[in-house]
């Protein structure tokens, strides 16, 4: 949680704009909410000193920076105020040697200046260097490291030729999952994660890695940051909105805590989102807290208006997602019109849940005690966290009137569906996807398509792109169709494909695990045969036989007493199978808690 001075001033940053900022946050109160990161993006850099590769500081928007004579600069007299404010400060780079307003923001006047050497001020070849000045010297606590310095300076292109820059093959093809080097570019995260922990010992820092859903970040962002985008930036509009946070919300598995999927920052403030459109707003911050979104602030603080402070501040919807479970939101109802999303709280009793009309008309919607998890047709309770409206659901299910891009909000309490246990699909911070199947990654179609904000229509249309089809899902198969084995459809459950191994924290010391296992019906392969196999700390607890396509859905069950971490392996007949086979572990649990 925080502040980034992208959305409100892209690379016309300078000091004053980012200590107004942070005084702002504890002026306010917002810091005590936990808003204690004050990062500064792109357009800080003038150049990288060519006699020992430092990297210089554009003391004319930052005074403080100065040390010494024209050639020294150092952020530790910034750094050290954000710090004396009980704030935390955060810095920007690239993981290639170009930074992306060096490609987008051609006219900004605080773009990097010199040599062509001089304005490499990325990390690549220089990522030891770098992690040590602005950690070890510096002192911030963040970083957030972007990749259009391996996307966008491209042999032969104009950008290239224009500018002077030194060309870098592309690592990524922007929305081409197959022409990316997804292991070349994780092994660049990988030696800036590996450089974090040697130039920070106690751990204490945040790793922002930004591939915007490329490189098939989903699969591997846990094992080497913080924080991972999901999509291209967000932008001031609805439909951008929906396009990025589509991007996170199936994504609940792959999200732990200390581990979080990043639709990007919060627009809140302007376009759509600004003080003339306050639903819409509520919407957008809703959306973020249930999915666990990194909620950094996009505006000029220093003239927040009361009505956008009070969304930011609404300590209720804040809780919900610093919910120390870290369970992401679970979707409980799809459709293009209406989404209900859950949340299961730390103590799990507790459900958070959105009621989100994602278009233009006014819309009913329908919240179940089993859309909760909760006992079917029990009476349950909720408090509206906008309006702190109570409302008692008697007959198990409670009915509601959503304006156009209206998201309601409520916590919920009642009788659990499993008294003395847990759906595995309740509680995806548990849960670490450590093989999702995938062996070849594909575009999600399913991501919402708007109008691209920078091209407008002079193309053919916006596509999928992002990898992210056919991986993990809660309470859904792989591709998003319901979950179904031999006919017999299930509302909850663990979606996967064949070749998976998914790893569960037994955190409440239960003792059984139980699921009804099977080839969903969705499979793409209705030849394969799979066996599902539990182990138990590596010790094999239990085995399913060979399942084929068409058998009914087999129980198995096994007795985790004292077990730390539950394994669920789901094998292919021969091995990994060319063509993917979707299996469902349905209505898997743990209980005897």
């Amino acid at each position: 949680m925080g502040w980034n001075s992208w959305n409100a001033f892209r690379t016309e940053v300078n000091e004053e704009k980012v200590l107004g900022a942070a005084r702002a946050l504890v002026d306010t109160g917002l810091a005590k909410l936990g808003y204690r990161y004050v990062n500064i993006d792109d357009g800080w850099w003038l150049k990288r000193r060519q006699s020992d590769g430092r990297i210089l500081i554009r003391t004319a928007i930052f005074p403080s920076a100065r040390t010494g004579g024209k050639q020294d600069s150092s952020f530790r007299p910034f750094v050290d105020r954000i710090h004396a404010m009980g704030l935390k400060a955060g810095i920007y780079t690239d993981v290639g040697r170009n930074a992306c307003s060096q490609a987008f923001d051609l006219h900004s006047p605080n773009l990097p200046e010199g040599t062509t050497a001089e304005r490499e001020i990325g990390l690549y070849g220089h990522v030891d260097q770098d992690i040590r000045l602005f950690f070890a010297e510096w002192g911030f606590d963040y970083v957030k490291a972007d990749a259009c310095g391996l996307a966008d300076f491209r042999p032969g292109t104009d950008l290239v030729a224009k500018n002077g820059y030194r060309p870098m093959p592309p690592r990524i093809e922007r929305g081409m999952p197959n022409r990316t080097d997804h292991a070349q570019v994780r092994a660049l995260y990988q030696d800036v994660a590996d450089a974090l922990a040697r130039h920070n010992p106690d751990g204490d820092y945040v790793f922002s890695i930004v591939p915007w859903g490329e490189a098939n970040v989903r699969s591997w962002g846990k094992d080497v940051g913080n924080l991972w985008r999901t999509s291209n930036d967000i932008t001031p509009e609805w439909t951008r909105m929906l396009h990025t946070f589509d991007s996170a919300a199936t994504r609940a598995l792959y999200a732990q805590p200390h581990s979080w999927n990043d639709p990007d920052m919060l627009f809140i403030g302007a376009g759509d989102f600004d003080e003339n459109h306050l639903v819409e707003a509520r919407s957008h911050f809703s959306l973020w807290a249930i999915a666990n979104a990194p909620l950094l602030i996009g505006y000029d603080l220093r003239n927040a208006p009361r009505a956008l402070l009070d969304i930011w501040g609404n300590a209720d919807v804040v809780a919900v997602n610093q919910d120390p479970a870290g369970n992401q939101g679970v979707i409980a109802y799809q459709s293009d019109d209406v989404q209900i999303i859950v949340k299961t709280m730390q103590d799990t009793g507790r459900k958070a849940v959105v009621l989100f009309n994602r278009g233009q008309r006014t819309l009913n919607a329908t919240l179940t005690a089993e859309h909760l998890k909760f006992a079917a047709g029990q009476p349950f309770t909720l408090t509206d966290l906008w309006s702190k409206a109570r409302f008692d659901a008697s007959a198990g299910e409670q009915s509601f009137a959503l304006a156009p891009r209206e998201t309601r909000m409520f916590m919920a309490s009642g009788t659990r569906a499993l008294p003395d246990g847990v759906y595995l699909s309740e509680i995806p911070g548990s849960v670490n996807v450590a093989h999702d199947g995938v062996l070849r990654p594909e575009a999600d179609p399913t991501i919402h398509q708007m109008v691209s904000p920078w091209g407008g229509t002079r193309s053919s249309g916006e596509r999928a792109g992002y990898p992210g089809w056919g991986g993990a899902q809660a309470d859904a198969a792989p591709y998003g169709t319901a979950l179904q084995v031999a006919g017999r459809k299930f509302s909850t459950g663990l979606g996967l494909l064949g070749g998976s191994r998914l790893e569960v924290r037994n955190d409440k010391g239960d003792t059984r695990f139980s699921a009804l296992v099977g080839i969903d019906d969705a499979t793409r392969d209705p030849a394969a045969r799979v066996r599902f196999t539990v182990y138990g700390d590596g010790r094999l607890l239990a085995q399913s036989p060979e399942l084929a396509f068409g058998a009914a859905p087999a129980a198995l069950t096994a007795d985790v007493t004292g077990v730390r971490i539950v394994e669920l392996v789901a094998r292919e007949d021969g091995g990994d199978a060319p063509i993917p086979t979707s299996v469902c572990w349905c209505e898997a649990a743990l209980t005897g808690r």
